[in-house]
């Protein structure tokens, strides 16, 4: 179980061309507050490309609003 003051979030990478969410890391939100951009390997391009941050929970895994 993660403690209380665990600061590090899971967060998802979204590439910018096919906008497909395909890696998943963790990121201390402390250190680096701003968006997270990487470049990373997109297997559908085949080359690499620019991938960026997003919410870990979007589309259907996100909880529903009370």
């Amino acid at each position: 179980m993660a403690k209380k003051s665990d600061k590090r979030h899971i967060i998802g990478l979204v590439s910018e061309k096919t906008k497909e969410r395909l890696y998943y890391t963790t990121k201390n939100t402390l250190n680096t507050p701003d968006k997270l951009s990487l470049r990373k390997y997109s297997p559908k391009l085949r080359k690499h490309i620019i991938f960026t941050e997003t919410k870990k929970n979007l589309g259907r895994n996100e909880a529903p609003k009370r």
